[in-house]
C-alpha cells in the first residue's frame, strides 16, 4: 500500500493493521516517505485518535527501528523508570541506588535536559570526571559488577522516534496522547526492560497540568505494556511545586546526597519510595508495596544505598570525593536571595515557570548544542502551604553570569501566590495504575 492510501485509510476514521504501521514506520526510518507525508500521517493520527493496538504496534515498531539493548545476561527481572519530567525532579539518583541496593539491577539510559526540565545525565556528567556515554558492552560489564548503571542514550535508539518527534514538534501534533505514549514506551522496551514503572507528573510544572490528562497517558501507557507483554505501572505525582528543595545539576547532585545520607526527607524521599515500591514488587524483590517499602528504608538507613551512588560514580570514572565533600562539585561565583514581599500563605507557585528561570540562568537548553553552567539554579526555603513573613528568605539563585542572576531575581514576584488565608493542596501521590 503506497503512502497516499495509507494517510487516506487513516484520514477516514479507519484502524491501521500492524502491518501497515510498520509500512508507516519503515518509511520514516529509510527516508522513503517525504515529511510532507509524515506529516500529514501524524495529522491524521492526532485527529482521528489511535486505538490501543494501533498505539501498541507504533510502540514496537519504533522500538525495533534501531539497535536494542539485551539484557538477557543480568539476573532476574530488569526494571526500568521513566519520569514524564518535572522540576527538581531527582528521583533517579536516589532511586536507582536504592533499588539496586535491594538486589534489583538497575541498568537505565536517561536523557540531557532539554526546556525547563533537567536532564538526568547533565546532573551525573556536573560530577567531574563522570563518564555517561559509555557503550553497551561497558554498561552491562559495571551491571554485572554493581547492580547499576546509568548511562546517556545511544544515538540508534529508535531513531524513528527521533525523527517523528522532531516533526510533532513542527506540525502541532505533540498533544496527542497515543503518540506520547508511544514516544515514551518505544524506549523503554529498546532499552531492555521487562518491567517498567512510570512517574507521570501532573500538576504546573508538568507537561500534564490536570489529573484526567495525566491519568489518560499513565492508563495508555499500562494497555502498552499489556498488549506488548511488559509489566507497567503508573504512578501519577503533584508537580505543583519542585519535588525536592533544589532545582539544579550541581544542586540536585548535592541533594540527591543528602538524602541518601539520611539528613532530607520530605516530597522528594517520598516519591522515590513510591516509585521504588513498585519497581521492588515488579522485579521481585518483596511481595508487595509495605515489605518493598520497609527494605527501601532498609538500604536507606544502613548506608547500602549511598554505597551504591558511589559504586556508580567510581565505576563511570567520576570523583566519589564528592559524597563526602560537595565543594569538590563545580562552584558558583555568584549568588542572590530573594524574600518574600510580605506576609501570607504560600497558595501556589508557577512550577514552570521557575524551571524556565533554570533555563534562563544558564542551566538548561532551548537546542540540544546549548552550553550549560552546570552551577545555575534555585534553591527553594518554603513549601506550599507555608505561612510566610515579609522578608523572610525564599528563593536563592546561584550561577556563573551576574546580568542572568539579576534578570533572573527581576522575574522571581510573578511566580508566587502569597495569599492572607491558607488554600488547599493537591496530595503528593494523586493516584497509581497498575
Amino acid at each position: 500500500m503506497n503512502p497516499v492510501d495509507l494517510i487516506i485509510k487513516k484520514r477516514d476514521g479507519a484502524a491501521l493493521s500492524p502491518a501497515e504501521i510498520q509500512i508507516f514506520v519503515d518509511g520514516v526510518s529509510h527516508d522513503s516517505w517525504p515529511d510532507y507525508q509524515v506529516s500529514a500521517m501524524l495529522m491524521a493520527l492526532f485527529i482521528r485518535g489511535m486505538t490501543d493496538e494501533e498505539t501498541s504496534a507504533l510502540t514496537l515498531a519504533m522500538a525495533s527501528s534501531g539497535r536494542q539493548f539485551d539484557l538477557s545476561g543480568l539476573p532476574g527481572i530488569k526494571v526500568d523508570k521513566h519520569s514524564t519530567g518535572g522540576v527538581g525532579d531527582t528521583t533517579t539518583l536516589i532511586l536507582a541506588p536504592l533499588v539496586a541496593a535491594c538486589g534489583i539491577p538497575v541498568v537505565k539510559m536517561s536523557g540531557r535536559g532539554l526546556g525547563f526540565t533537567g536532564g538526568t545525565i547533565d546532573k551525573l556528567e556536573s560530577i567531574p570526571g563522570f563518564q555517561a556515554s559509555i557503550d553497551e558492552s561497558r554498561a552491562l560489564e559495571l551491571a554485572r559488577a554493581n547492580g547499576l548503571v546509568i548511562m546517556a542514550q545511544t544515538d540508534n535508539l529508535t531513531p524513528a522516534d527521533k525523527k517523528l518527534y522532531a516533526l510533532r514538534d513542527v506540525t502541532g501534533t505533540v498533544d496527542a496522547i497515543p503518540l506520547i505514549a508511544a514516544s515514551i514506551m518505544s524506549k523503554k522496551i529498546a532499552a531492555g526492560a521487562g518491567a517498567i514503572v512510570l512517574d507521570v507528573k501532573c500538576g504546573s510544572g508538568a507537561f500534564m497540568k490536570d489529573l484526567a490528562s495525566a491519568r489518560q497517558l499513565a492508563k495508555a501507557m499500562v494497555r502498552i505494556g499489556q498488549h506488548t507483554g511488559r509489566t507497567v505501572t503508573a504512578v501519577i505525582s503533584g508537580m505543583d511545586q519542585p519535588l525536592g528543595l533544589q532545582i539544579g545539576n550541581v544542586l540536585e547532585v548535592m541533594e540527591a546526597i543528602q538524602v541518601l545520607k539520611g539528613r532530607q526527607g520530605g516530597d522528594l524521599l517520598e516519591v522515590c519510595l513510591a516509585l521504588g515500591s513498585e519497581m521492588l514488587v515488579a522485579g521481585g524483590g518483596a511481595a508487595d508495596q509495605p515489605e518493598a517499602r520497609a527494605r527501601l528504608i532498609q538500604a536507606l538507613s544502613d548506608g547500602s544505598g549511598l554505597g551504591k551512588l558511589r559504586a556508580l560514580i567510581e565505576g563511570q570514572m567520576g570523583d566519589s570525593g564528592v559524597i563526602d565533600d560537595p565543594l569538590r562539585l563545580p562552584q558558583p561565583s555568584c549568588r542572590r536571595t530573594w524574600a518574600a514581599p510580605r506576609g501570607g500563605y504560600l497558595n501556589a507557585m508557577n512550577t514552570a515557570g521557575l524551571g524556565h528561570l533554570f533555563v534562563a540562568l544558564g542551566g538548561g537548553r532551548l537546542r540540544k548544542t546549548d552550553a550549560i553552567d552546570v552551577t545555575a539554579g534555585l534553591t527553594m526555603q518554603a513549601r506550599l502551604g507555608q505561612k510566610l513573613s515579609a522578608g523572610q528568605p525564599l528563593v536563592s539563585l546561584q550561577g556563573r553570569d551576574p546580568v542572568k542572576l539579576d534578570q533572573a531575581f527581576e522575574a522571581l514576584d510573578a511566580l508566587f501566590t502569597i495569599e492572607s488565608e491558607p488554600g488547599s493542596i493537591r496530595p503528593l501521590i494523586l493516584d497509581v495504575i497498575r
